[in-house]
């Protein structure tokens, strides 16, 4: 069965009177050489443990469990499970399970995440691995792409999203995938990103946290002004503080580099 055909996509539908959700983002891949460059890039081996979120009807799945030792497909659409025990029947590593990932709770260890996910959980999704006791080795995520740039930007254009990432982990975009290459077709193109967690810097999560969104908490004004409304601080004091830390006062919270924010931070 090609799941990479529309029209057979289709009949699947009809048969389990489903449709795409458009309230969950369902659009299916129908380009197998994109499915082969995510295969490449997750570059799996033989007795690894994958978690793909939302799975749909099953297409990377079982490319997914062709190469992996298992395959935990996690999947929030019932009538999507339905059609997934028709499509995955000839695949015994395959473990399908019913649920929201973000109430998910998963005990596996040394596992890869590989998903396709819509642009409303984007950030959840990425916050809830990256911050569990067991995050996985990388996460491959097919994501919008404008979403997938803003998470690996760097100064002077930042945002508050790729601080809070790359906190946590080294990204990087592997390639794009033109919003053609799925049905039914969405609005805009996607990319593939890497996201590899790495234990980077030792200052406590949530005071790094508190600092940094205090100085995003409105981005166009200046960074001393934003530092003093929201920690209640002293103008005098925060001045010092940044100065100190080789920042001018008028500089934007977008300009400074993570490893800015870390120093900023252990010196506070």
């Amino acid at each position: 069965m090609d799941l990479t055909s529309p029209k057979i996509i289709k009949e699947l539908f009809a048969k389990h009177s489903a449709k795409p959700s458009k309230r969950l983002g369902q659009n299916f891949l129908i380009d197998k050489r994109v499915l082969e460059k995510i295969i490449d890039v997750a570059d799996i081996k033989p007795n690894e443990t994958i978690l793909e979120v939302g799975p749909g009807i099953g297409t990377l799945t079982q490319k997914l469990a062709a190469k992996a030792g298992k395959v935990i497909a996690i999947e929030k659409d019932r009538k999507m499970i339905n059609i997934l025990k028709e499509t995955l029947t000839d695949y015994k590593n395959i473990e399908v399970i019913n649920a929201d990932i973000l109430n998910y709770q998963l005990s596996t260890t040394n596992y890869k995440l590989i998903a396709n996910i819509p642009y409303y959980l984007t950030s959840a999704l990425i916050r809830k691995f990256l911050e569990c006791q067991n995050p996985p080795t990388e996460m491959i995520l097919m994501i919008q792409k404008e979403v997938a740039q803003r998470i690996c930007a760097k100064p002077p254009n930042i945002s508050l999203l790729a601080v809070a990432v790359q906190f946590y982990a080294n990204t990087r975009i592997m390639f794009y995938v033109s919003k053609n290459c799925f049905w039914p077709s969405p609005k805009i193109d996607s990319a593939i990103i890497k996201i590899e967690p790495i234990k980077k810097y030792s200052v406590p999560a949530d005071l790094f946290f508190k600092i940094v969104k205090a100085g995003f908490s409105q981005p166009r004004k200046q960074l001393a002004s934003n530092l003093q409304k929201y920690l209640k601080l002293d103008r005098a004091q925060v001045e010092t503080w940044l100065v100190k830390n080789k920042i001018n006062p008028t500089q934007r919270a977008e300009t400074l580099s993570v490893d800015q924010w870390v120093e900023l931070v252990s010196s506070l």
